[in-house]
């Protein structure tokens, strides 16, 4: 069987993130074996169309709003995750996210099996800015609620790591990223140099 393990989600803004951390996190504590592809989606919408044709299960880490307390996880199964990828959405890659499912499924090539993996976020409108504690340290706790769902899937997952060419630069993985941000105060005055140009 083939899984994709797939985290969306946008990295620059603040718990838009945890998806997207999830895997890179995934890659650097398990082995999975080669019919498990581990994949960063980013906000890519349609272009993740022939990655889900291609799998026969889909797993998704994502930064949901559930309207629950922050930093919550929620395990979604099957026919019920389009409908919560969808439900409130905080960004544009929901909405893209559920029309590729939805395209897939027009098209005969949906993973008849879907886990969604989703936590509530504590903060969306921090432009720059890494997780919050509260939402990254459920971090561990999804992927062992991942871990489960591959287990019953047939699949283990061992300590370890995993080789993922699909991952984000390692310039933008979270440690070289949160680490590398000014402080709170330079962050509002003059942006993130990294991504903003200094202000004249």
């Amino acid at each position: 069987m083939k899984v994709l393990i797939l985290g969306i989600g946008n990295v620059l803004w603040a718990d838009e993130g945890f998806g997207v951390r999830c895997v890179e996190s995934m890659a650097d504590r398990y082995a999975l074996p080669d019919t498990v592809k581990l994949m960063d989606g980013g906000t890519q919408g349609l272009y993740l169309l022939p990655f889900l044709e291609e799998a026969d299960a889909l797993l998704v880490f994502d930064a949901i709003d559930y309207g629950l307390p922050a930093g919550t996880l929620r395990l979604i199964r099957d026919d019920q995750v389009p409908a919560f990828m969808g439900a409130k959405k905080m960004s544009l890659h929901q909405t893209g996210f559920q029309d590729v499912i939805a395209t897939a499924t027009l098209m005969g090539h949906c993973p008849p099996r879907m886990v969604l993996i989703g936590c509530q976020p504590v903060e969306l409108e921090d432009y720059g800015g890494g997780l919050r504690p509260a939402v990254a340290a459920r971090i561990p706790e999804a992927l062992q609620i991942a871990v489960g769902v591959l287990r019953e899937w047939g699949i283990d997952a061992v300590a370890g790591r995993s080789t993922a060419t699909d991952l984000a630069d390692a310039s933008i993985r979270q440690s070289a990223y949160e680490d590398g941000r000014p402080t709170e105060s330079e962050a509002c005055r003059i942006g993130d140099a990294r991504f903003l140009p200094q202000a004249v």
